[in-house]
């Protein structure tokens, strides 16, 4: 590969796939590789863009005739939990999060595999094995975290540090937030709403670290799969205008552009 196609990006067009969010539409992605000195700038810009994040390459819904998939991020500093998230955030005040760096374990494979097995056993990712795993972990050429979410094990002092992994969160450090790139738990915790509690505590991350916002990724009106998105209120969608600011009243507005 050549010096100049590592520092321009080029992007490439998707063939035709049956969608997997929309029943009866087809799917179609544009999509560049994460490569070289300027990955992590690159990242920053085509995220504000509505991109999202795959091992190194970002990617965006390019489909014909159809702009459901819409990017959300919310407002972290302006983000007020509802009863029923103080509710999940008490319910796991058992939990430690950590982050650490973004290297695979056998701890946090075991509880993946459970996740695709019980969640997602026909989706796109039930036949990942140990090594596309650390794939997944591993290949990024930006700046990316593992959160580990642990039982608190009081037999290692205050801290607590050290307990059972129940789940986990890869999740990249941009410059003006955090993006989920993708969360998994242990299934057989039902009673915790696990997936929501990692979004709340990445809320209170970006907050205590002074990064305005958390990138869910897409919501799809009309999917159940995606409709959780539009909990998390105050949050901005990106529409041709630009992003545009959804609040508790359901209200929207423009935002400053970036």
């Amino acid at each position: 590969m050549t010096q100049h196609s590592r520092d321009t990006p080029q992007f490439y067009l998707t063939a035709p796939s049956p969608c997997p969010y929309l029943p009866g539409r087809q799917e179609r992605k544009v999509f560049t590789h994460l490569v070289g000195d300027k990955a992590t700038d690159l990242n920053d810009l085509l995220t504000h863009g509505g991109f999202r994040r795959s091992q190194s390459i970002a990617y965006r819904p390019a489909c014909d005739q159809c702009r459901a998939c819409v990017s959300v991020r919310v407002i972290a500093n302006e983000f007020r939990p509802s009863r029923n998230f103080r509710k999940i955030m008490a319910r796991n005040a058992d939990l430690i999060g950590e982050q650490r760096s973004a290297v695979p374990t056998s701890e946090q494979y075991s509880i993946f595999r459970g996740y695709l097995d019980q969640r997602h056993r026909h989706g796109g990712m039930a036949d990942m094995t140990v090594l596309d795993y650390a794939m997944m972990v591993e290949d990024s050429h930006v700046e990316t975290r593992i959160i580990e979410y642990r039982r608190r094990n009081l037999s290692n002092g205050p801290n607590g540090r050290g307990g059972e992994l129940v789940a986990a969160a890869l999740t990249d450090v941009l410059s003006d937030g955090l993006s989920m790139v993708y969360s998994f738990f242990d299934p057989s915790e039902t009673t915790r709403s696990l997936g929501t509690f990692m979004i709340l505590d990445h809320i209170a991350r970006a907050r205590r670290q002074g990064l305005p916002y958390v990138y869910l990724g897409y919501w799809i009106e009309g999917s159940k799969k995606m409709d959780y998105k539009s909990r998390y209120l105050p949050q901005q969608r990106l529409a041709a205008a630009g992003w545009l600011r959804i609040d508790a009243e359901g209200r929207t507005a423009p935002e400053p552009q970036d």
